[in-house]
C-alpha cells in the first residue's frame, strides 16, 4: 500500500526535528527512504511553501516522491486532491492528523494513520534498523569482527 503523508504534520510530531529547522524536510526524507526501503514501501510526502512547488528532483528518490504546495496553495488542499484522485484509494494509506485530510481520506475508504503513531512507528524503526547494523550478518562478518578486536586488544 502506498503511503500519502502530511510532511510538515509529521514532522511536528517528531521529537528530533523541528519545523524551525531549514533542512528539516530533508532530514524527514531520509527517515521515510530508509523505511520505505526496508518495507518495501512507496511513499508521497506533501510539504507546504516549496518554490517553485511540485515535484522535488533534489529530494525525491524511486521510494519517496516528495512534492512541495505552490504558491497559493496548502500541502492539505494538494493531500486532499489527490486522495479525490486516487484510482484505488482503499489501497492507499493517508498519514496525518489533520482532520479535513483524514475525512477526505475516509471518506474514499482509504486507511488513515495519525501523525503521531506514525511517527512513534518511525522511531521504533530506526532503533531496530540500528540494533541490525550492529550485528555481525554472517559467518564471514563476525570472523572479521573478532580479528579487528584482537587486533585492538594487541595494540
Amino acid at each position: 500500500m502506498p503511503l500519502l503523508i502530511d510532511g510538515h504534520n509529521l514532522i511536528g510530531r517528531m521529537p528530533d526535528l523541528s519545523l524551525e529547522d531549514p533542512d528539516d524536510e530533508a532530514a524527514l526524507v531520509q527517515r521515510l527512504r530508509r523505511y520505505c526501503w526496508r518495507h518495501r514501501r512507496r511513499a508521497t510526502v506533501v510539504f507546504d511553501a516549496g518554490i517553485p512547488g511540485g515535484r522535488s528532483l533534489a529530494l525525491s528518490s524511486p521510494e519517496v516522491q516528495v512534492v512541495f504546495a505552490p504558491t497559493g496553495r496548502t500541502a492539505d488542499a494538494l493531500l486532499c486532491e489527490r486522495i479525490r484522485r486516487a484510482r484505488d484509494p482503499a489501497g492507499l494509506i493517508v498519514i496525518s492528523s489533520d482532520r479535513s485530510v483524514q475525512a477526505a481520506a475516509r471518506a474514499r475508504g482509504a486507511r488513515v494513520i495519525p501523525a503521531e503513531d506514525f511517527a512513534t512507528e518511525l522511531i521504533a524503526d530506526r532503533k531496530t534498523e540500528l540494533e541490525e547494523e550492529e550485528k555481525p550478518r554472517s559467518v564471514g562478518d563476525l570472523e572479521e569482527w573478532l580479528r579487528l578486536f584482537n587486533e585492538r586488544r594487541k595494540t
